[in-house]
């Protein structure tokens, strides 16, 4: 019992490092936007600071200590933010709100973003757990409570001489922002396969892209394949983006291909974890938009080991791991964005692409 402890003490005292030493080479004066995808083993929780040194953080993994205090490591001691200016919850399932009540004993959080706490469990199912759950959630000390719409806007802080720095919602509740004017018939309309239609929670997610010159970022939550599919034809309301968080963390009811090739990404990251995730016909649709590099925060060690990107690409390759994270550095024009994994000196840099 003894050594256990011993060895678990000594993992935690790695981790802080490791966050703390990424942290070193994060000087926010530097005006860049940075995204960092902190590792809750398979839940959300995407932690976002602008040029102007605001922090968005959507979703916020599960509770029980462990993902509040990665996020809280990963806010303090890698990013430099002394609070969360923006929490965005996509949706209301445990592993993306999960997290939030212990994390708002940790640090401040000014403004939170959801579809509006629900009454009752909203995959509509009769769990009499579930107001339990939302308990703290919804008696957590925020500053202001706002319910997201399609097309809502964060105001946010600009920096004189840069790119606008805009995160727009683009899809809540199944609604959607109109596409924009003159947009022609998606070509890949015909090709949509209908499903059975999704009544959990999960399609009613929350999804924004995040601009910052021509570089777009998509953060969809746990959409699923059909409200993808209504996004994105008969007309493409969200256009092309530079990076794809991957939905849903890579799980089959979500990221069919007629939505990634509409979105046509160049870079996909997905927060998965070492069993979730990694869905055969997810990780074949992403595959299927050409993209040039795909990454993980942790190896699918299932026995479908084949669907895995490289191992450079992935932060976490052992399922005892020090729970690495992706770090996306976007310039301050917007041209151009490195994508790194800090704990495994991996770094690549990519063209932003001309909209």
């Amino acid at each position: 019992m003894f050594p256990l402890k011993i060895k678990q003490f000594i993992k935690t005292i790695s981790a802080v490092l490791t966050f703390a030493f990424a942290g070193s080479a994060v000087a926010k004066d530097s005006k860049t936007l940075d995204v960092y995808w902190v590792d809750v083993e398979g839940g959300g929780g995407t932690l976002i600071v602008t040029p102007a040194g605001e922090s968005i953080l959507i979703d916020t993994g599960m509770p029980g200590g462990r993902d509040p205090r990665r996020l809280h490591e990963a806010a303090t001691q890698v990013a430099g933010v002394k609070q969360i200016d923006h929490l965005i919850v996509t949706h209301f399932h445990i592993d993306h709100f999960g997290g939030a009540a212990e994390l708002s004993e940790k640090m401040p959080i000014k403004n939170v973003w959801d579809n509006g706490i629900p009454e009752r469990d909203p995959d509509g199912k009769a769990n009499s757990n579930f107001l339990l759950r939302i308990k703290p959630y919804r008696n957590m000390k925020v500053d202001k409570r706002h319910v997201i719409q399609p097309g809502t806007e964060l105001p946010l802080k600009q920096v004189d001489g840069q790119p606008k720095i805009r995160i727009r919602c683009v899809a809540a509740m199944k609604k959607f922002v109109p596409a924009p004017e003159g947009t022609l018939r998606n070509p890949l309309t015909d090709k949509v396969k209908r499903i059975a239609e999704d009544t959990t929670d999960n399609a009613n997610s929350i999804a924004v892209i995040v601009e910052l010159g021509d570089f777009r970022f998509w953060d969809g939550g746990d959409l699923t394949q059909n409200t993808e599919t209504r996004l994105v034809t008969p007309v493409n309301r969200v256009g092309t983006v530079d990076v794809y968080q991957v939905n849903h963390h890579g799980l089959d009811f979500s990221n069919n291909a007629v939505f990634i090739q509409s979105l046509a990404p160049t870079v996909s990251v997905m927060n998965n974890g070492v069993t979730k995730g990694c869905g055969a016909s997810s990780f074949a649709a992403v595959k299927s938009a050409k993209i040039r590099a795909m990454y993980q925060l942790h190896k699918n060690l299932r026995a479908d080991i084949e669907n895995n990107t490289s191992d450079e690409f992935i932060a976490n390759l052992t399922r005892d791991c020090d729970a690495h994270h992706i770090h996306m550095s976007v310039a301050p024009n917007g041209k151009k964005y490195t994508i790194s994994i800090p704990g495994k000196g991996h770094s690549r840099t990519y063209n932003t692409r001309r909209k």
